[in-house]
């Protein structure tokens, strides 16, 4: 089995990415939506414990954990050891099942995959990039998203060019959905060819 990274920073297009390989059928574990999912379970006590106030109704409410992190960019490396090796678990029993059902390909869609040296646990690396006029752009029209908290989460990610020049695939989201889409179909071709 082919383990494909997928990462890209903020705004680049990765989800929209990710989405484009499992419309091709590859398997596809979201180091997003795990986090998302340990905010409203196991990650909830621990969190809580560490930041206090920042869990409503049982859930770990992100926007109260972002203002407090802003406050206190110090302590994202706390956090990150309470909740990495939590997405590790669930990542190692994604792998686990794909590999005992035989699916030649997964991705696992990682967005600090080099910073947290992710890039060890995988065969090949999509990085996806764009214009950083079109990054930003895309960045700042997200609801409650600021210029402040846009150049706090590119200051904790590789700068673009790092990433690319360690990738083994890229993926340039800024030229529209049609190149993405074959250029996920070219990447795939070459994968498969491995496999021969």
């Amino acid at each position: 089995m082919i383990v494909l990274g997928l990462t890209g920073s903020i705004g680049t297009g990765k989800t929209t990415t990710a989405a484009l390989f499992a419309e091709r059928g590859v398997p596809v574990h979201d180091a997003d939506q795990a986090v998302h999912a340990l905010y409203a379970g196991a990650a909830v006590q621990p969190v809580e414990a560490a930041f206090p106030g920042v869990v409503c109704d049982g859930v770990v409410d992100r926007a109260l954990l972002s203002r407090r992190l802003a406050a206190e960019p110090h302590r994202f490396a706390e956090l990150e050891r309470m909740i990495h090796p939590l997405v590790r678990a669930r990542e190692t029993a994604f792998l686990d099942a794909h590999r005992a059902a035989g699916a030649p390909l997964v991705l696992l869609d990682i967005p600090l995959l080099f910073e947290t040296g992710a890039e060890a646990r995988v065969d090949r690396v999509v990085v996806v990039t764009c214009d950083p006029a079109i990054q930003r752009q895309r960045v700042l029209a997200r609801p409650g998203m600021t210029a402040e908290k846009f150049a706090l989460v590119l200051g904790r990610q590789m700068a673009d060019r790092d990433k690319c020049a360690r990738a083994d695939y890229i993926i340039d989201t800024g030229r529209g959905m049609d190149a993405a889409r074959a250029r996920v179909d070219a990447i795939l071709r070459d994968l498969d060819s491995e496999g021969d």
